[in-house]
């Protein structure tokens, strides 16, 4: 080996965006106090061996569609931290009966639960049009 190769500085480890994904929806989760069930759903259902290796930080291939759902809630959870300085007030805010036209008196954790991506935006897309982001 050449001592020009020799004194190199290490390679950086590679980025791993899909395990920061899972991990920080896994802390969203518990801020919001959601069980497994509720979790799995949020996720789009994948297997129970495969939720709970995520879950134990083990990540191998996670689908697109799981990281365009936690993207969602993500923006959920930091629209809701803008628009109530107050984190218990933000978090808790999901679970709130909620009147307005995406919810029908139903809550906003209610409407993700419903399973499907598009749950997950229009609670986004509400939250983004309170915050004046239309």
């Amino acid at each position: 080996m050449s001592p020009a190769l020799a004194h190199r500085p290490p390679e950086p480890a590679p980025r791993d965006p899909a395990g920061a994904a899972l991990r920080t929806f896994f802390r969203l989760s518990a801020a919001w106090g959601l069980d497994t069930r509720q979790e799995m759903i949020l996720l789009g259902q994948p297997g129970r061996s495969t939720f709970f290796r995520w879950k134990r930080g083990d990540v191998r291939l996670v689908p697109g569609d799981v990281l365009e759902r936690i993207s969602y809630l993500l923006g959920i959870y930091k629209a809701l931290h803008i628009l109530f300085p107050d984190p218990a007030q933000a978090d808790g805010w999901i679970r709130r009966p909620n009147a307005a036209p995406p919810f029908g008196g139903a809550s906003a954790l209610e409407r993700m639960l419903g399973g499907q991506v598009a749950d997950l935006f229009v609670v986004r897309q509400y939250l983004d049009a309170q915050r004046g982001w239309d």
